[in-house]
């Protein structure tokens, strides 16, 4: 049966019309909005934060693709097609289908790694299982066996997570100077149970007002460890006031109950209680490696897979390139691993390994690493929409990325990137810039054509900054001096080998460095804990540690902006005490949307219901009940102002702060929101819609509003991700308002123009990985620009405009 390429039929997609034509968009803050976009081109949607781009890339387009090939697939998707809703828009023609990749995402799991993302692990382990190198007489195993996520692979002592929680005396029995009855068993249970397992001790005949360390050995490891339970029949002390029978009491060894809380307690205090007393180690059976014994005796090139799992990308690549492969099976395999490892490292993510887990991995890393497997999977003719591809990257490394773009568009593919980094802007083929502000005051296309035309739009934030002046950071601020320091020496972790850092107080500083390179570790991982166990000695000058990270303020529709910053709680205040409430005796659990009562029971106050799709990721669709109020009628007849509590969850930020500009507890609170620039955002706002830029924004807004007189480090990594230049001012002026009232800020930063106005840097690199891990140069602005063999330095020379020349 023969097909024509082209229908020419089917007047909704018409082959040969270049352009995919948006009419009518308004999703969110779109003001129904008409745009035209060429296909088989780059195109990058700029404007502030909040303007509506990704409403309009990822709400309209890539949302509208979705609904398309949900049609496609199965009429049981018909219905679904209703559920979720389709976007708000009058119609969209020329759209090819989609693949997105995008920022926000539901996080992965622990078992998910570097190797299941790419899917490079399932080459590997066919590698091994049909051209892996068998102890004699062994049979051959199935691939699923060097799979730590199967039955088949897992180490049965650990269930293939490659470590395993044990407690010891020492950390069960802290001070082994105070007796049993003193309570020298930390990890027993307090009150009328700790009490209970004292006397049924002392029934069984031990003594229990010795010191611990006075007790014979064995009787010490019976107490703690045992796996008996005896039964005893107590005879409580008789006090004079309370007449106490003899009761049979069970014994639980120390261990036992840990064990037994950190297992199946329900309460999060109990079981984070127990942890206290559990040291994690790697696993004895498999020594961490996660398989059954027999898949890790096979070996390819003389190793393990394990240990191929381990290496860097770019060293496995190498393994695999020296290695001479038995057999035609051997080599066909080795090369198609090859060949899917080089996008990878080609995104500037060739320092990962494959064992690397998900959840330690960067959302922008992340993104990269889907990208780079899309790039091997060969689709043609289907529209890609990234979500500002260039978060964590080096300026050195977006160059790759552009490379990256450029190929996915040479292979017959439409690109649409909502972007901010200047350099992707520039590279683009179209813009649409949207604008001209956040919120209810953007919205609308200010610009869709080539980028130097842009120049001509008097209202676009964007133009301001990609042409010209832009009002350039300042850079001539006089540098702060330091007024102390925190000094890390001899650091060993991950790709940091015996590094020596001085972090500077009372001042701004930036780390830089290429991806991999180590930043996060040290500032993250290293400096913070460092801080934080320090902040008990009296003399140590920090006071407080904030860490101001990207991780989602919550995984649910359940937690939002209002009830992260403790605004809600004021908001309940109100409502409760206004007149009709109090007539029908309401409290403020009336008025939340977590607890039975006021809430809508059919999506129990999610406002949402999740739709489970049997092959993709599930979506929310509003409640069919309360149409997304998340409360019922009764509730929603109390009025403050006006207003019904749900109309108050959907004010934004912005208009709140007329509303309650007579209440001081919520004014503040809105008031630092504001200055952060996030007015655009609505009260109500789930925390599954907001970017990670926006939850880190959310969270230092919610610190500024708490302003404390001592002295406080705040840590923050890549603050300015997912911000226009024009908020990335916004931010600048209260981090540097913080310093100038004598705290001190450390961060980790891409952002030349960041870099430029801080007071101190520290370099890292050269490289990422194994290249990585060192301090390449430290000091001002200036004097690190000047430095030789720094790959920042060139970019940050830039940044500071002439006058500083790179020594050779």
């Amino acid at each position: 049966m023969h097909h024509s390429p082209e229908r020419h039929d089917d007047a909704s997609s018409p082959a040969h019309d270049p352009y995919v034509r948006v009419r009518g968009a308004r999703e969110h803050n779109l003001r129904g909005v008409d745009v035209d976009i060429p296909r088989d081109a780059l195109t990058v949607f700029t404007g502030v934060s909040g303007s509506g781009k990704s409403s309009l890339a990822f709400g309209t387009l890539y949302a509208e693709a979705q609904r398309r090939y949900f049609e496609s697939v199965a009429p049981y998707a018909r219905r679904l097609i209703h559920q979720i809703g389709a976007p708000k828009v009058d119609s969209v023609t020329g759209l090819p289908p989609a693949v997105s990749l995008e920022q926000r995402r539901s996080s992965p799991g622990s078992r998910s790694s570097v190797g299941t993302v790419t899917l490079l692990s399932n080459s590997l382990r066919m590698l091994y299982s049909r051209a892996g190198t068998y102890p004699p007489g062994a049979e051959r195993l199935d691939s699923d066996a060097f799979s730590p996520n199967t039955a088949a692979g897992a180490c049965p002592s650990c269930h293939g997570l490659g470590r395993i929680h044990r407690t010891s005396e020492e950390l069960l029995v802290p001070d082994p100077a105070l007796s049993i009855r003193q309570g020298a068993i930390a990890a027993w249970p307090g009150a009328w149970q700790g009490k209970n397992l004292r006397d049924i001790l002392e029934a069984l005949g031990h003594d229990v007002d010795r010191p611990w360390r006075e007790l014979p050995a064995e009787d010490r490891a019976w107490i703690l460890f045992t796996e008996e339970q005896p039964v005893v029949t107590v005879h409580p002390v008789r006090e004079a006031e309370r007449i106490q029978r003899p009761y049979q009491g069970t014994y639980m060894s120390a261990h036992r109950y840990v064990m037994r809380t950190f297992a199946d307690s329900k309460s999060a205090t109990l079981r984070a209680r127990a942890e206290k007393f559990l040291a994690d180690s790697p696993c004895p059976a498999c020594e961490g490696r996660r398989l059954r014994p027999e898949a890790l005796a096979v070996t390819f090139a003389g190793r393990g897979i394990a240990e191929l799992a381990a290496l860097a990308l770019t060293d496995l690549d190498g393994v695999l390139a020296s290695a001479h492969a038995e057999g035609e099976a051997a080599r066909v395999l080795a090369e198609d691993l090859r060949s899917r490892i080089g996008p990878v490292a080609e995104l500037g993510l060739g320092y990962l390994s494959l064992d690397r887990t998900a959840p330690t991995l960067s959302a922008g890393e992340l993104q990269r690493l889907r990208l780079a497997t899309q790039l091997r999977s060969g689709l043609f003719g289907v529209v890609y929409v990234l979500d500002e591809p260039s978060a964590g990257l080096h300026p050195a490394d977006t160059e790759a990325l552009l490379g990256v773009l450029d190929r996915l568009k040479a292979a017959g593919n439409t690109v649409f990137v909502v972007e901010h980094h200047l350099d992707v802007v520039r590279h683009a083929d179209w813009l649409v810039d949207v604008g001209p502000r956040a919120g209810e005051h953007g919205g609308r296309v200010l610009y869709s054509g080539p980028p130097r035309e842009l120049a001509g739009v008097p209202e676009s934030a964007t133009a301001r900054h990609l042409f010209g002046a832009g009002g350039a950071l300042p850079h001539e601020r006089a540098v702060r001096k330091a007024s102390g320091e925190v000094r890390l020496s001899g650091v060993d972790r991950h790709n940091l080998r015996k590094v020596d850092a001085e972090f500077p107080l009372g001042v701004f500083t930036a780390v830089t460095g290429v991806s991999g390179s180590g930043k996060s570790t040290l500032v993250g991982q290293v400096l913070a804990r460092e801080v934080g166990s320090r902040l008990a000695e009296p003399d140590f000058p920090v006071r407080r540690l904030v860490e101001v990270d990207q991780k989602p303020i919550g995984r649910t529709p359940r937690s939002n902006l209002a009830t992260y910053t403790g605004l809600f709680d004021v908001v309940r205040r109100l409502f409760t005490a206004a007149p009709e409430s109090k007539a029908r005796g309401w409290k403020a659990g009336r008025f939340s949307f977590n607890v039975a009562g006021g809430r809508c029971e059919t999506c129990q106050g999610e406002g949402f219901v999740s739709v489970e799709l049997l092959f993709l990721p599930s979506t929310y669709a509003p409640c069919p009940e309360c149409g997304g109020a998340r409360y019922n009628a009764e509730t929603l007849e109390v009025r403050y102002a006006g207003l019904n509590i749900a109309e108050v969850l959907g004010l934004t930020v912005e208009s709140a702060a007329g509303f309650f500009a007579e209440v001081p507890a919520a004014a503040r609170s809105l008031r630092a929101l504001e200055e952060i620039g996030l007015g655009y955002l609505r009260l109500g706002q789930p925390a599954t819609e907001l970017s990670g830029g926006e939850a880190q924004r959310i969270k230092l807004a919610t610190e500024l509003q708490r302003l404390r007189r001592d002295h406080t480090l705040y840590v923050l990594d890549e603050p300015t991700t997912g911000l226009h230049p024009a908020d990335v001012r916004v931010l600048l002026r209260q981090l540097h308002g913080l310093v100038d009232a004598g705290h001190s800020v450390v961060v980790v930063e891409h952002d030349m123009e960041v870099v430029a106005g801080a007071d101190w840097v520290l370099d890292l690199g050269p490289g990422g990985g194994t290249e990585g891990g060192r301090i390449v140069a430290e000091g001002t602005p200036v004097e690190v620009a000047r430095t030789p063999g720094s790959r920042t330095a060139p970019y940050l020379a830039r940044a500071l405009g002439g006058g500083v020349a790179v020594a050779g």
